[in-house]
């Protein structure tokens, strides 16, 4: 009797049913399940529908790839928009941890401006898209510089709520004695000031501002080192958020994997 051959099934690559010739299943045929024209450009966001390219391994169109061969591809506003919008939830976090730390433990640990700037570096390049240049950087280190500084506003709240019950005690202790009462006239009631929120606010925040550079009233030691901690930080976030040498590959077909 003849050996009888029969064919071992395959690997099919999409995942869907096999396609089916003459009803025999085609399990060596690779199917990929990537409808063209729905991926877009991850640097200006245009649709994608014929080939495309890879700029730093992002997907990229032809005009972008085209730009990119010439040098750094063209920036958009879009992917500006981004990073800074990404980079700014990275101070806000920044700042969160920076005063975190300092409210609960009562140190001001100036190591945490590394991780500020190294969370708004990543993620401005998380936003664009890994663009970096100029712009960029001077975002990062603005983004960077305002979620320290402005950190010591919750800290200076936390500690003047800390140890206002105690300074209330000493001052009332230090107006009472023996004869206080005898002596000084009935205390007549201050006129109330009215608070102006808007001013209020500005002043906190150009308080905080300038909070590194107001610590030189103290220990001119201390804040020589808790400066250049600042510097440090900064030079973290310009460095992650600075142009980076290009690679493009492609072009590739859009239906392909």
């Amino acid at each position: 009797m003849p050996d009888t051959f029969e064919p071992q099934p395959q690997l099919n690559l999409s995942g869907s049913a096999p396609a089916v010739a003459n009803g025999i299943p085609q399990f060596a045929k690779a199917e990929y399940a990537h409808p063209p024209g729905v991926d877009h450009c991850r640097i200006c966001s245009t649709l994608i529908s014929g080939d495309y390219y890879r700029v730093n391994n992002l997907m990229a169109c032809a005009s972008c790839a085209e730009q990119a061969q010439g040098g750094q591809p063209k920036d958009s506003h879009v992917a500006f928009a981004r990073g800074v919008l990404l980079g700014s939830l990275g101070a806000v976090a920044g700042l969160i941890l920076y005063a975190a730390v300092g409210i609960l433990t009562g140190w001001t640990i100036g190591y945490l401006a590394l991780a500020v700037g190294w969370l708004v570096g990543k993620g401005i390049t998380k936003g664009s898209s890994g663009l970096g240049g100029r712009r960029y950087q001077i975002a990062a280190v603005l983004l960077t510089y305002f979620a320290i500084s402005l950190a010591a506003i919750p800290m200076g709240i936390a500690y003047s709520i800390k140890h206002r019950p105690a300074a209330a005690q000493s001052s009332a202790a230090a107006k009472s004695g023996p004869d206080a009462a005898s002596s000084q006239s009935p205390a007549q009631p201050k006129p109330k000031r009215p608070v102006h929120i808007g001013s209020a606010l500005g002043g906190l925040l150009l308080l905080g501002l300038a909070s590194p550079f107001l610590e030189f009233t103290g220990n001119v030691g201390s804040a020589a080192i808790g400066l250049f901690i600042l510097f440090l930080g900064l030079r973290i976030a310009w460095t992650i958020t600075a142009a980076k040498p290009l690679s493009v590959d492609g072009p590739y077909s859009a239906g392909a994997s």
